[in-house]
C-alpha cells in the first residue's frame, strides 16, 4: 500500500514556483515588491500564513495560472488560521466567575465527569445545562469552565446566543463570531452557515478547545455549532429542554438546598451577617426558594442599604402581593427574567399560565389544568409541554406539575394585569366548582357501601373507574379539593360543603392519619348548623368524635363530640347517628380505662345497628365489642367475638357490603390473632397474623398494617424465629416511615436491631 503523502505546506509550494520560475529570493522581492527577508521566512516555515495581498502579490510576480494562485491562497488562509492558536485574540472571551459561588458540588462533578469521559469516536462531549430563569445557569457553567481551564490548552470560548430575546443569534452569525475567535479574517469567512461549520469544525479537529454556548434558543441554532471532533467539550444553557438535540448529556439545576442558599446570601453580605443573624438570613433564603437570582437581589438589597436589618426585608417580602417588587436591586429584577421566557410563550400558553395561579393546591395535572384554562384536554397537554419546555412549570411524577413559588407570584401578576376582575371571579368559582364535584360525587362517593359506579347517560360524569382510582385522586388532589371546599366555606355554599364532608365518611376509613379531617368535618358541622338540619350536624360531629379519637388521640374531646351529637340525634330522631355517638364513645371510654362502661356502649350501638338492619356499622361495633373485651383480660370471649365477626364478613348471605366485607377482614383477622397469641397459641396466631398484613396491605391499612407487624414479631421472637422477627419489625418501620411516622419507624428499627 502506498502511504498517504501529508498535505504541501505553503513554504514547499512557494520555494517549488520560485524554483520553477528559475528566480532568487531577490529577483522574486524585486518583482513582487515584498522583502528577501518575509519571503525567506515564508520558505522557511517562519511565516505560515501571509496577509492575503502579500500572497496576490507573489502569485502574480510568478505568473501562476488559476489552480496554482488558488492553491496558493488557501495554504496561506489555512497557515494564518493555526498561527491563532499560538496567540490569544480576546474575541469570545470567558467572562470572569463571582468571587462568592457557592455550592452545585455534584453538579460540578458532572462537568468534570463531561470532559474527562471518553466520547465516541468523532463525536465531541456535549453538555446541556437547562434549568428555569434565576438558578444561575450561565454563573455555574462560567464557574464550571474556569475550573476546567487547564484542561483545554487550546482555548476556552465562551458564546451569548441571547436565547430569550426577540431575536437571538443566527447560526451564521453565531459561527462567523467563532471563527473570529479563532483567527479566521473576514474576507476568508465562508459565505454561507454549512460552509462555516465546515470550517469551523476543521479548525477544531485535533484541539482541547471548550466551548460555552450560553442562553441557547433552539436546536436549529446550536447543531451548527457543535465541533466534530472527539477531544474538544462544549457546555451549553438554555432554559428550554431543547428535547431534540442528540447524542448530548443533560443536567437539570434545580434551586439550591436551604443550607447552600443560606451560605451564598451569607457571602454576598460578607462581614454584615454578623449582625444581621443566621435566623434571618435563613428566612430570606427559605423566601427565595433557593433560586440564586433571588438570593444575589436580597444579598445586594442588603449591601447597599447598610441601615436595613435582614429582618426588617423578612418583613417586606412576607407581603405576597408585594414580593415579586421588593425583589428588585438596580437593574436586577426577579420579575424580568421570569418575563424573558412568559414574553417566548404563544397567547395560549400564556392565558394557561395566568390561571393556573388559581388552582387552591400546591400541583395539579392536565385534567384541572383543562378546567383552569377553559380549554380541552389535549389543548392542556400541548400547552403544558410548552410552559415545562420553558421552566415555567415544573413536571413531576404521575403527570402532575408545580410551579416554583416565586413563578406562582408572578403567574398571579400577570393573570391581575391583563384579565379583568370578572372573569377572574368567574374563573375561580369554576375551579372551585369542579374541585368539589370530583371530590363528592366523582371520587369521595365511591367508597359509601351502597355506591355504583355510573353508567349509561351518566358515565362521562366521571374518568374514575374504580375505588383504587378515587383513593388517588382524593390523595394527590387534597390540596386542591380542600381549597375548594374553604372557598366554598368564604362564599357560603353550605349545601356544598355538606354534600362535600359526608362524601368523606368512608373514605376517611381508608386515610384514618390524614392531617386534615378536622377542618373538613369542623366546616361540615358548621355548614350542617347554618342550613338548621341537627341529624347532619349530628353526623359531622360524630365524625370529629371520630377525629379525636382516631388521629388525634384526643379522647375527652371524644366524649365532649359525642355528647353533643347525642342531643342533637335524639331531637330529630337520627337514631343511625346516636349509635355511631355510642360506638366512638365507647372507644374513648376503652382507652382511657372505663371498660364497663365502654362495654355498654358498643353494646348499645351494636343494638340499634342490628334494630336498623345495618350490618355493616353492627360489624364495626362488633370488632369493637371484642376489643373491650380483650382489654379487660377476658381473651376467651373476646376470641369468640371476633370468629362470629369473621362469621358474617365470609357469609355471602349477611347482608355485609362486600366492600365493606374486604376492608374489614383483615382487620378482624388481627385481631382473632392477637387473641391466640394472649391465650399462648403463637403457632395459629403468627399464621392469622401474617395473613392479616398482607390483606392489609392490599386494602391500604398502613397504621394497623404496622402495628399489627409488631405484634407478629413479637411472637416470632418469643419463638425463637429472630430472623423473622428481625424483618417484621423492620417491614413495620418501613410501613411507619411510608406515611411519616418517623418516631415509630425508628422505634421498630431498634426493635429489630436488638433482636437476638
Amino acid at each position: 500500500m502506498v502511504p498517504i503523502a501529508d498535505p504541501l505546506s505553503f513554504a514547499e509550494v512557494l520555494r517549488r514556483h520560485r524554483h520553477a520560475a528559475r528566480l532568487t529570493l531577490e529577483q522574486l522581492a524585486e518583482a513582487s515588491g515584498v522583502s528577501a527577508r518575509s519571503l525567506s521566512n515564508m520558505e522557511r516555515g517562519r511565516s505560515r500564513g501571509p496577509q492575503h495581498r502579500t500572497v496576490t502579490a507573489l502569485a502574480d510576480a510568478l505568473a501562476l495560472d488559476e489552480s496554482a494562485r488558488r492553491q496558493l491562497v488557501e495554504l496561506a488562509r489555512d497557515g494564518r488560521l493555526r498561527d491563532h492558536w499560538t496567540r490569544p485574540t480576546g474575541l469570545c472571551a470567558l467572562p470572569r466567575s463571582v468571587g462568592d459561588f457557592t455550592g452545585r458540588a455534584p453538579e460540578l462533578a458532572w462537568t468534570n465527569d463531561l470532559v474527562h469521559a471518553d466520547a465516541s469516536p468523532g463525536v465531541a462531549g456535549v453538555g446541556l445545562i437547562t434549568g428555569p430563569a434565576g438558578l444561575g445557569k450561565t454563573t455555574f457553567a462560567v464557574r464550571a469552565a474556569h475550573a476546567l481551564r487547564p484542561d483545554f490548552p487550546d482555548g476556552v470560548f465562551f458564546l451569548d446566543l441571547f436565547g430569550m430575546s426577540p431575536h437571538p443569534v443566527a447560526a451564521g452569525e453565531a459561527l462567523a463570531l467563532l471563527l473570529r475567535a479563532l483567527g479566521v479574517e473576514d474576507r476568508d469567512m465562508p459565505g454561507d452557515v454549512p460552509d462555516r461549520a465546515s470550517l469551523y469544525r476543521s479548525l477544531l479537529e485535533g484541539k482541547r478547545v471548550l466551548v460555552v454556548l450560553d442562553n441557547a434558543a433552539s436546536e436549529e441554532q446550536i447543531r451548527p455549532l457543535l465541533p466534530g471532533g472527539s477531544h474538544g467539550r462544549v457546555l451549553i444553557t438554555s432554559r428550554r429542554l431543547l428535547a431534540g438535540l442528540e447524542g448530548v448529556r443533560r443536567l437539570s439545576l434545580g434551586p439550591l438546598p436551604l443550607a447552600e442558599a443560606t451560605e451564598l446570601l451569607t457571602g454576598i453580605v460578607g462581614d454584615r451577617s454578623a449582625s444581621d443573624g443566621e435566623r434571618a438570613l435563613t428566612q430570606l433564603a427559605q423566601v427565595s426558594g433557593g433560586l440564586p437570582l433571588a438570593l444575589r437581589i436580597i444579598g445586594n438589597r442588603l449591601v447597599s442599604r447598610p441601615g436595613w436589618s435582614a429582618a426588617e426585608l423578612v418583613a417586606r417580602l412576607a407581603n405576597e402581593e408585594r414580593r415579586l417588587e421588593q425583589l428588585s436591586a438596580g437593574d436586577l429584577k426577579i420579575a424580568n427574567a421570569f418575563g424573558m421566557s412568559y414574553e417566548q410563550l404563544a397567547g395560549s400558553a400564556r392565558q394557561l399560565f395566568r390561571r393556573l395561579a388559581l388552582v387552591p393546591g400546591r400541583d395539579f395535572d392536565a385534567a384541572l389544568a383543562a378546567v383552569a384554562g377553559g380549554i380541552s384536554a389535549e389543548d392542556a397537554w400541548d400547552a403544558l409541554d410548552e410552559l415545562v419546555d420553558l421552566g415555567l412549570l415544573q413536571d413531576g411524577a404521575s403527570g402532575r406539575y408545580r410551579f416554583h413559588d416565586l413563578v406562582r407570584l408572578f403567574a398571579r401578576d400577570r393573570l391581575q394585569a391583563e384579565d379583568a376582575a370578572a372573569e377572574r371571579d368567574a374563573l375561580i368559582e369554576t375551579v372551585a366548582s369542579w374541585l368539589l364535584r370530583m371530590a363528592t360525587t366523582t371520587a369521595g362517593r365511591w367508597f359509601e357501601p351502597a355506591y355504583r359506579c355510573p353508567a349509561g347517560p351518566d358515565a362521562d360524569l366521571t374518568e374514575l373507574s374504580s375505588p383504587e382510582q378515587a383513593d388517588r385522586w382524593l390523595r394527590v388532589n387534597v390540596d386542591n379539593w380542600l381549597g375548594a371546599l374553604r372557598h366554598a366555606a368564604s362564599s357560603g355554599l353550605h349545601s356544598a360543603i355538606l354534600d362535600c364532608a359526608e362524601s368523606m365518611n368512608w373514605f376517611s376509613d381508608r386515610w384514618m392519619h390524614a392531617p386534615h379531617w378536622y377542618e373538613v368535618f369542623t366546616l361540615g358541622a358548621e355548614a350542617a348548623a347554618v342550613l338548621g338540619d341537627p341529624a347532619r350536624q349530628a353526623k359531622q360531629l360524630n365524625m370529629l368524635a371520630w377525629v379525636h379519637l382516631v388521629p388525634r388521640d384526643d379522647l375527652e374531646t371524644t366524649l365532649r363530640y359525642t355528647a353533643q351529637a347525642i342531643d342533637l340525634a335524639t331531637r330529630s330522631g337520627a337514631t343511625v347517628q346516636i349509635a355511631l355517638a355510642h360506638h366512638h364513645a365507647g372507644g374513648a371510654l376503652r382507652r382511657l380505662g372505663r371498660l364497663d362502661e365502654a362495654i355498654a356502649a358498643e353494646t348499645q350501638a351494636a343494638g340499634i345497628h342490628k334494630a336498623n338492619g345495618d350490618m355493616d356499622r353492627y360489624c364495626q361495633c362488633l370488632g369493637a365489642l371484642g376489643t373491650c373485651l380483650r382489654d379487660a383480660g377476658r381473651h376467651t370471649e373476646a376470641l369468640e367475638q371476633y370468629l362470629d365477626l369473621l362469621a358474617l364478613l365470609n357469609d355471602d348471605r349477611s347482608g355485609v357490603t362486600p366492600s365493606v366485607a374486604v376492608f374489614t377482614r383483615p382487620i378482624a383477622l388481627a385481631r382473632v390473632g392477637e387473641c391466640l397469641g394472649l391465650l399462648g397459641r403463637r403457632a395459629e396466631a403468627i399464621i392469622t397474623l401474617t395473613e392479616a398484613t398482607g390483606l392489609m396491605e392490599q386494602v391500604q391499612l398502613p397504621v394497623l398494617q404496622a402495628r399489627s407487624l409488631e405484634t407478629l414479631a413479637a411472637l416470632l421472637a418469643e419463638e425463637g424465629r429472630t430472623g423473622e422477627s428481625r424483618h417484621a419489625y423492620a417491614r413495620a418501620a418501613e410501613v411507619y416511615e411510608d406515611v411519616g411516622d418517623t418516631a415509630e419507624g425508628d422505634r421498630c428499627r431498634d426493635l429489630a436491631a436488638a433482636s437476638p
